[in-house]
């Protein structure tokens, strides 16, 4: 596995917003793997009624991900 998920899965320990949600993902039996876009987890969430903070906290690891 490659792409975003693999990227917040590295970060399950640290203890921030990124490791709250990448801890979020490991639980979470339905993750999507791909496609590689903001969209698709974007929508995950939502469709899991996630607050707008954990869709914020995506946003910024999602641009933290895209920036390395």
């Amino acid at each position: 596995m490659d792409g975003f998920t693999a990227w917040l899965l590295r970060h399950v320990t640290d203890e921030d917003a990124i490791g709250e949600l990448a801890r979020w993902a490991s639980a979470d039996p339905h993750w999507p793997e791909g496609p590689d876009r903001l969209g698709t987890f974007t929508d995950h969430l939502e469709d899991a009624d996630a607050t707008r903070a954990v869709l914020q906290d995506l946003t910024d690891a999602w641009v933290r991900y895209a920036s390395r």
